[in-house]
């Protein structure tokens, strides 16, 4: 069967309290007790985990089957919220600025639909509510705790201001790029300001080093090949007469392929390394893996992208350079996910802008696909 989910105004309700009270990662008890509360009133039993902030929960079906399990992310962004919105957050400083509230609220609104429909579900459905996606390590801390033992195959999306409500594509090819988290830091001799030539400073050395990378990408990624590096901050000094002993920079690389991440850190590390030598001074550079590119597995992704006409349009996949911690879970079982149209107008502010917004209309379609995508994974899989 195909489910065609009604979003009544419990359901707006619920969203919009969660839009007002938006908390940061691993700190979402409100957000959590919340969710509990609402899953505990329809009847679905919250299982008790090792995670303070995390919840989970089972849809237990009348038919054999596997045990699928439906992700949504809970955590909020340090940003103060400028979205025009009648329902803003009023947690200071900090806003659903990418969506999860209408992840939250259509999750729960699939399994309000699921939990009347279990004479339709083949095996089980655990929910499971993640804290700490913006972070990067949520995901990780739900494997970690045990919560996924026994699930078969997991189902997550995202909504996506670039797609209108009604509109969600999914499918097999990357769709979230892999992130890595840089920093480097310069180690050089201070010295007086009007004295330079007694020091070997860093400043002249960082700025030097800085435009050396932008070349990574340019001079040795094919152009057909998405790949972003980005300094995003720099540091160094704090006296205006004195050259400082320590400088550094941070930022990011995004990338869909293994390979290019290999050839852009070795291109890194030479830059950095030789233009320091250049200088006379040392460098350290701390390399951070935080998420790896998140693409569909083949076949599920297949099998519910052919059923999305049934109850939405379905669209192609505009890959996005944000990354996204639910990729985590493919490392350990098979994994589908999808963006879900959230806004579309031409105007549209995105991802953590103070001015995102995202439509009370997407809270259907994340449903619907939640729900359908549940049934049909479970089905392939049986």
């Amino acid at each position: 069967m195909t489910a065609h989910i009604e979003i009544d105004q419990q359901i707006v309700d619920l969203r919009h309290w969660l839009h007002a009270h938006p908390e940061l990662g691993f700190q979402e008890r409100e957000t959590s007790r919340y969710i509990a509360h609402q899953l505990q009133t329809w009847g679905i039993p919250v299982v008790t985990t090792k995670l303070d902030t995390a919840v989970i929960a089972d849809i237990q079906g009348e038919l054999p089957g596997p045990r699928i399990a439906l992700r949504a992310d809970i955590d909020g962004l340090p940003i103060h919220e400028d979205s025009g919105l009648d329902f803003p957050s009023v947690n200071n400083g900090v806003m659903h600025g990418c969506g999860h509230d209408i992840h939250m609220s259509g999750l729960l609104a699939a399994a309000r639909w699921l939990t009347s429909h279990r004479s339709h579900i083949q095996g089980s459905i655990r929910l499971v509510f993640q804290p700490s996606e913006e972070t990067g390590e949520g995901a990780r801390a739900v494997l970690d705790s045990g919560a996924l033992e026994g699930v078969q195959a997991i189902i997550g999306t995202h909504n996506n201001p670039d797609y209108a409500p009604g509109q969600i594509a999914v499918g097999t090819e990357p769709m979230m790029a892999g992130c890595v988290k840089f920093a480097v830091t310069l180690h050089a001799q201070g010295t007086h300001a009007g004295y330079p030539h007694m020091g070997t400073g860093p400043i002249e050395a960082l700025s030097s080093m800085i435009l050396a990378l932008q070349t990574i990408v340019s001079r040795n990624i094919s152009p057909f090949h998405a790949v972003v590096l980005s300094v995003t901050q720099v540091h160094g000094g704090h006296v205006w007469n004195v050259v400082p002993a320590q400088a550094g920079c941070m930022g990011t690389i995004r990338f869909f392929s293994k390979a290019d991440e290999d050839l852009v850190e070795k291109r890194f590390r030479e830059q950095v390394e030789y233009t320091a030598k250049a200088y006379g001074i040392e460098a350290d550079i701390d390399w951070q893996h935080v998420q790896i590119p998140l693409q569909g597995d083949a076949k599920l992704s297949r099998a519910v992208a052919d059923e999305v006409p049934q109850y939405a349009q379905l669209e192609p996949i505009r890959p996005s350079m944000a990354g996204e911690d639910f990729a985590e879970y493919g490392t350990v079982m098979p994994l589908v996910f999808a963006f879900i149209g959230s806004n579309g107008a031409p105007d549209h502010h995105d991802w953590h802008s103070p001015r995102f917004v995202a439509l009370d209309e997407a809270i259907q379609p994340t449903a619907e696909f939640y729900a359908n995508a549940a049934l049909r994974v479970a089905a392939e899989l049986h």
